[in-house]
């Protein structure tokens, strides 16, 4: 038997509970478990007059029926009172029902101002100002139901109630709203338009009627939708009698009425309103849809591109293309900007040499290579803002695929820049259209500084018999199939993205929470482009030594978000002056990064694995670079040790870096930072920094180690017999 819908440890706030439909709601939610707040300001239906008896009535009978409930007297209008009143009494709010309302029925001509203004205060401000005063308490406790009564006058109209209507629809809307904003904090609003006996009604419905419609017949729906089981929000339920129904809206295929070189006419509308009216093929439009304006663009587009072009000029999307020449964009910066950029990316005082990047008196002060996408990213933004002429874009749907740069000169720390986009060529990928955009970067001399290629994926635009693949576009390319070479790992800070943000993209997408939810994040997510600085960060310091004049080229593809606070980690694979990369997130394992590769120059060097989120130098990085070397030469330890080890190294109470010596699954060992690749670990080992170095040197006996609890064991501890031929790798490199 399912579970009876309870309300047990809930607070209920029900406005006009003095009778009909809220004293119906309230004496269900209390009989149910819910301690409930009973306001009625106690005025008559016009809103005259004031009392506090109806509201006690119906405390009184919740109470008598061993409920919990309190009374309030305040007008709507005076929202925060009311959900005082909650938390005074019970500590909380977790349900809004705004069921407060008043009538002034006149036909329209003899609505005066007054009767057309307390009706908006009393329905539609005062069920603002209520659920306004109860929604920062309702996201504090992740959760909230709300309830907007709404009305068939306000959906369908009716005669004398043009004041009243315009309000009941307007709570329709601040609903729909408040779904939306919601959602991201448990807090649900729906809306209700009842058709019930009632004070409101009993001057308009005969009584027999009235009798068959008591506000009882309404209250199952709205306990549901105040319940925790209830999936729905941001809907419309239109009921009475015990019928229920769910409204929504109903929107024509259309028609487009414009033509390639005309607005349109009248004349087209005539011609065209047995379609524009016709439902046949009808969709049924919900919120978060593409803006229905850009949706006819999209298809308007389409239809245009599938005509034979005449071959003039300007009458191919190729020779769109070559028109599309926006002016050069200037781009001022400093030494700050540079400063910000590296903070932004993750460069931090905890660094060994950080002072080359964050400290504008540094000797040898430098710009990180891949702030060079800033200026052509702010270029290439204002350029494509209004489109391209005859391929309509739709910024909704705009993802950024793929980033190429490529350095002529180690980029400036402070100047004056101009950038000059151009579209390399537009590519029909079916589901959707990649856009190449070409950015040169010149200083004031007119020489160039760097070259980027932006690639962004339009989705839903392709189709349109463009070509599927360019000379233009700078390819991304696979890792090798062996493990990698060298790793590095850093944590992001839950504040990254709104750090790096500061430096150009103000996208709301990575600072708004009710923005992201609109994207379907469950939070802002960190920008690419600042995982891509991280990324190409941990290649430079492993391969370059953080010398930046060693950088060259980069290209990326990105995968999957990223989100504040996780940590990335980069596996690197060295061949010749190309390093292959990938990044992934450490905690959920997606490859964030893929397809891509450091160009350095000729002369760089390097290879050691770095340690572990958070970059910070450990004395143990020395011992397991040591043992890595060591364990590729050596086919012994497999056969003599034939164990996975996994190394948690802690500094300051946190572990600072785990490595993995797999002594195993290969024809040589292998030592790596991170988790084991190839199964399990066998045992686990954890110990300071500090303690390990002892260890190693000798001056700490491993069993007193244990002993003392300075050595933490895990899994098959009696593998730890075998620690000591793991160290001697790295004792034996020194002799």
């Amino acid at each position: 038997m399912a579970a009876l819908i309870r309300f047990d440890g809930r607070v209920a706030l029900v406005t006009g509970a003095g009778n009909g439909l809220g004293r119906a709601y309230a004496l269900a939610l209390a009989e149910r478990g819910a301690s409930v707040v009973v306001n009625d300001l106690g005025g008559d239906i016009k809103g005259g007059g004031k009392s506090s008896r109806a509201a006690d009535k119906v405390v009184f009978e919740i109470k008598s029926k061993g409920g919990k409930a309190v009374a309030n007297y305040d007008s709507v209008e005076e929202g925060e009172k009311l959900v005082q009143t909650a938390l005074e009494n019970f500590g909380r709010i977790d349900i809004v029902i705004n069921n407060a309302g008043i009538l002034r029925d006149k036909s329209f001509p003899r609505i005066s101002d007054d009767d057309w203004d307390i009706i908006q205060k009393i329905h539609l401000r005062g069920s603002f100002l209520v659920t306004r005063a109860a929604w920062p308490h309702m996201k504090k406790n992740n959760y909230g139901r709300i309830i907007m009564t709404a009305s068939t006058s306000g959906l369908y109209g009716n005669f004398g109630q043009a004041n009243y209507s315009a309000a009941k629809l307007g709570l329709l809307g601040l609903s729909n709203t408040l779904a939306i904003e919601g959602k991201k904090n448990n807090i649900f609003c729906n809306t209700i338009a009842p058709l019930a006996g009632s004070r409101l009604t009993s001057t308009v419905m005969p009584p027999d009627l009235i009798e068959g419609l008591k506000p009882d017949y309404n209250v199952p729906l709205v306990l549901y939708l105040c319940h925790d089981s209830s999936p729905t929000s941001g809907d419309c339920f239109e009921m009475g009698a015990g019928w229920i129904s769910q409204v929504r809206f109903e929107r024509s295929k259309g028609a487009v009425v414009r033509t390639r070189d005309s607005f349109g006419t009248p004349e087209a509308v005539r011609e065209n309103w047995e379609k524009i009216t016709d439902f046949t093929d009808s969709d049924k439009p919900t919120r978060g849809n593409t803006p229905f304006l850009v949706e006819m663009l999209n298809k308007f587009k389409e239809e245009a591109s599938s005509t034979p072009s005449s071959g003039t000029e300007g009458g191919t999307l190729q020779n769109k293309i070559s028109a599309f020449q926006p002016p050069p964009e200037s781009f001022n910066f400093t030494e700050k900007d540079i400063i910000l950029y590296a903070l932004g990316v993750g460069v931090s005082t905890q660094q060994p040499d950080y002072l080359k990047f964050l400290f504008e008196n540094s000797e040898d002060l430098t710009t990180l290579p891949t702030f060079a996408v800033i200026p052509a990213f702010d270029s290439m933004v204002q350029a494509s803002a209004g489109g391209i002429s005859g391929f309509p874009i739709d910024p909704t749907k705009v993802l950024h695929g793929e980033q190429y740069l490529e350095l002529y000169k180690p980029f400036p720390t402070s100047g004056s820049l101009k950038s000059i986009v151009r579209v390399a060529d537009i590519l029909d990928k079916g589901s959707g259209a990649l856009i190449l955009y070409n950015v040169e970067t010149q200083d004031e001399q007119g020489d160039k500084v760097a070259f980027n290629q932006f690639a962004t994926f339009v989705v839903g635009s392709g189709k349109f018999g463009g070509p599927r693949s360019s000379t233009q576009h700078k390819l991304p390319v696979d890792t090798p199939s062996r493990a990698p070479d060298a790793t590095m790992s850093e944590k992001t800070s839950l504040d990254q993205a709104a750090l790096y943000r500061l430096s150009g993209d103000r996208n709301p997408l990575h600072i708004d929470p009710s923005f992201a939810a609109m994207g379907g994040f469950a939070q802002p997510i960190l920008h690419g482009l600042c995982s891509f600085g991280f990324a190409v960060r941990h290649v430079m310091k492993t391969y370059a030594d953080n010398d930046m004049t060693k950088f060259k080229a980069v290209k990326v593809r990105f995968s999957k978000p990223v989100l504040p606070g996780q940590t990335l980690q980069t596996e690197m694979w060295k061949e010749g002056n190309r390093v292959f990369f990938r990044t992934k997130v450490v905690e959920n394992g997606n490859i964030c990064i893929s397809g891509a590769y450091v160009d350095l120059k000729p002369g760089a060097t390097g290879g050691q694995t770095q340690s572990a989120p958070g970059a910070a130098t450990l004395q143990s990085d020395a011992v397991f670079d040591e043992i890595m070397k060591q364990a590729k030469t050596r086919t012994d330890l497999p056969s003599k040790i034939n164990a996975i080890f996994l190394f948690n190294i802690t500094k300051d109470g946190k572990v600072a870096a785990t490595w993995t010596a797999d002594m195993k699954t290969g024809k040589t060992g292998d030592v790596y930072q991170g988790q084991p690749r190839n199964g399990k670990a066998d045992c686990t080992i954890t110990m300071t920094d500090d303690d390990f170095m002892a260890m190693h040197n000798g001056k700490l006996n491993g069993q007193q180690a244990f002993m003392s609890g300075k050595l933490k064991l895990g899994g098959n501890i009696m593998l730890a017999q075998k620690l000591g031929e793991v160290l001697n790798a790295a004792k034996q490199a020194k002799m």
